[in-house]
């Protein structure tokens, strides 16, 4: 089965600005300097405001050194130096790469190392992640780096850091003309964001996405999905370094509407925000983050009656359950992953409810997807389940510095995705999981592969095995099966406690069980058969 749409006309073909993202909210600003664009609790900025703090970072990086195609760390809980951070960077057409704020100082400094920071940007807010500049210390001893040149730390000084204020007067060189020449020079094709994703090897992999896929996407979020007014406020209260903060952020800059953003998700705080800036949608979209919000004894006492659209990604009967908490809202869904610009599905508000609750969604204008067996390529009628494939202008053009897993991952022009889908008659989505051997933990992808290898670390452990199992609060956690050394012994716990502080808490497994035999094919370890053991008590 496959869906094409037509691509919608976009005037910002008139505009070559908007090839760019810097450039389109550049347009923006021009547009809507006066209008909020990022609302925190104690802190709010215009599309002008973030404009001109954004340039102010711009000057700062290109008096260090920084140009086109240079990649850049951010590594920051939310706040709004983080987007002053993100735009600026990419004013001089480098690349920031959003690093994941959850990493421990191995994971930190593979990143480090392989995405090939020159400068990595941090601050000393601590929040629910770490302090991050023990953080960068501790992992700045465990590899060689030498491309980076320096760290640059928002807050107190710091041995071994840039001092903030330092980096900013450094800016005081270069003037504003040199920034614009910068933005105008950058191509729709270019690099701008690179995150890093899990995959079925063992450290994740880099998707760098381009400049007008971004933009693209924003756009279509907004003009095919979301129809945002410029008064409309936006509450994403996700991490930054997720694609889930970043697309709002984008729908709304199309629009000159605000998003809602926070340090820290607490479901208090967030209703009050809600109320009190009069949000009108709301975008939770894991299972957790508003399971809290209708569990917070405020719920019922709280005026969100300014929401009309709520988005979530669940099972059919949790989103029924969140619909009914919220009637005034429309309840949609959405299908996507980090190679595809983040989602390329939302649910259209027109849809019927039960076609909103079963599906995510037709791909947005301009996308493509067909379902094939997995196997032998084959297309597959609508209604049959398969190997989702997509092909479009949000597609990303490869990992980085992975020739061959891009080799096995396109097939004439399609991005295989690994996911197990189908495509109805009408077009709409149906997501059945994960083909590839990977887990989602509360909306973090995480191969099974990274946690194995980590386990294999162990002294007692002769052979792991990582499953995902359900989870009444983040839908999938790991469960390993373990297969200990001769004359060696080892509890749960303890193989839980090896875990702590060493990996990204999302990724140690919530359930250890020991086997003696694994269940075989003819060469592979059958780990369905270890899902039904789990599923069965065993």
């Amino acid at each position: 089965m496959s869906l094409n749409e037509p691509a919608v006309p976009s005037n910002q073909q008139s505009d070559p600005l908007w090839s760019s993202l810097a450039g389109y909210f550049r347009h923006a600003a021009n547009q809507y300097p006066n209008n909020d664009v990022l609302i925190f609790d104690d802190h709010r900025h215009s599309y002008q405001s973030l404009d001109a703090a954004s340039t102010t970072i711009a000057r700062a990086l290109a008096a260090s050194g920084v140009k086109k195609g240079d990649h850049v760390g951010i590594l920051m809980a939310n706040c709004p130096l983080y987007f002053e951070c993100l735009l600026g960077i990419t004013k001089l057409g480098a690349v920031a790469v959003l690093v994941n704020a959850r990493y421990k100082p191995a994971e930190l400094a593979y990143i480090i190392e392989n995405a090939d920071l020159t400068l990595l940007i941090t601050h000393d807010l601590i929040s629910e992640y770490a302090n991050f500049g023990d953080l960068i210390d501790e992992a700045l001893t465990l590899r060689e780096t030498p491309l980076l040149r320096q760290c640059i730390l928002h807050g107190k000084p710091r041995a071994g850091f840039v001092d903030w204020q330092d980096f900013l007067n450094l800016g005081e060189q270069v003037g504003n003309h040199e920034i614009e020449a910068s933005l105008q020079s950058i191509e729709g094709d270019d690099p701008c964001i690179m995150m890093y994703t899990s995959g079925t090897t063992a450290d994740p992999k880099g998707c760098p996405m381009h400049q007008s896929m971004l933009v693209r996407n924003g756009q279509n979020m907004n003009r095919s999905r979301f129809f945002l007014g410029e008064n409309d406020r936006f509450w994403a209260p996700l991490p930054m370094f997720h694609m889930a903060s970043i697309l709002p952020f984008l729908c709304c800059v199309d629009a000159g509407a605000a998003m809602i953003s926070m340090t820290y998700v607490d479901a208090g705080d967030s209703l009050a925000i809600m109320e009190r800036e009069r949000a009108t949608i709301a975008f939770p979209s894991f299972p957790t983050v508003m399971q809290a919000l209708l569990d917070h004894p405020d719920f019922p006492s709280r005026d969100l009656s300014s929401i009309r659209r709520l988005n979530n990604v669940a099972p059919p009967d949790v989103l029924a359950k969140f619909q009914a908490a919220m009637p005034q809202a429309v309840q949609t869904g959405a299908y996507g992953l980090t190679e595809a610009g983040g989602v390329i599905a939302f649910n259209h508000p027109d849809e019927s409810l039960e076609t909103r609750l079963r599906t995510c969604g037709q791909p947005m204008p301009g996308l493509e997807a067909k379902i094939v067996d997995p196997d032998s390529f084959d297309a597959l009628p609508a209604g049959e389940r398969g190997e989702i494939w997509l092909r479009g202008y949000s597609v990303f053009n490869g990992y980085y510095k992975a020739p061959e897993k891009n080799q096995e991952s396109f097939v004439d022009g399609w991005f295989r995705t690994g996911d197990l889908c189908a495509i109805e008659d009408s077009g709409q989505i149906q997501f059945h999981g994960r083909i590839k051997d990977m887990l989602k933990v509360g909306g973090e992808n995480v191969a099974a592969l990274e946690i194995e290898s980590f386990l294999s670390t162990h002294p007692a452990v002769k052979m792991p095995q990582v499953i995902g199992v359900p989870d009444d609060r983040l839908l999938e956690v790991a469960c390993a099966y373990i297969e200990l050394n001769e004359g060696m012994n080892a509890t749960a716990e303890e193989i839980i406690d090896f875990c702590q502080g060493k990996i990204a808490s999302f990724k140690v497994p919530r359930h250890v069980r020991f086997v003696t035999d694994w269940p075989m094919s003819t060469t592979k370890i059958q780990k369905y058969v270890l899902r039904d053991w789990f599923l069965s008590g065993d």
